[in-house]
């Protein structure tokens, strides 16, 4: 597995993310991960709880196919409410150094009006190379 990370000078300091990841190896497709329990139940009050319940269950997809968190290379984050995640992404922030470190792969948020489940307030997706 290669990963290699690109952040030009000319755009914007990446902050949490990096701008482009080549990888060269297998590929790890990760479906979106909402905080959706093992009884089928979205768990988590707010954003904050939501996101570590749904990245912790898109590491255990990546970790029973065989990849671990450095090996990730893009994530997309859809969230019904972009501004509250902004507000709430310090947390966050602290969530993702503890689960995953200090690797930051390409990185995408996207507002949507509404998710599969109607409790959910985020879906994380992802994809790795091994």
């Amino acid at each position: 597995m290669a990963i290699t990370k690109f952040n030009p000078e000319e755009l914007a300091p990446p902050i949490g993310f990096s701008h482009a990841v080549l990888g060269e190896g297998k590929f790890i497709y990760l479906a979106g991960q909402t905080s959706l329990n093992k009884e089928n139940v979205i768990v988590g009050e707010n954003v904050v709880e939501q996101f570590e319940k749904a990245l912790t269950s898109l590491l255990t997809a990546l970790k029973a196919a065989g990849g671990t968190p450095e090996n990730l290379v893009k994530i997309t984050i859809f969230s019904v409410d972009p501004v509250d995640y902004r507000a709430h992404s310090r947390e966050i922030g602290k969530i993702w150094q503890r689960l995953i470190g200090k690797n930051f792969p390409a990185m995408t948020l996207v507002g949507v009006v509404r998710l599969w489940d109607d409790a959910a307030l985020l879906e994380i997706e992802g994809v790795a190379c091994i």
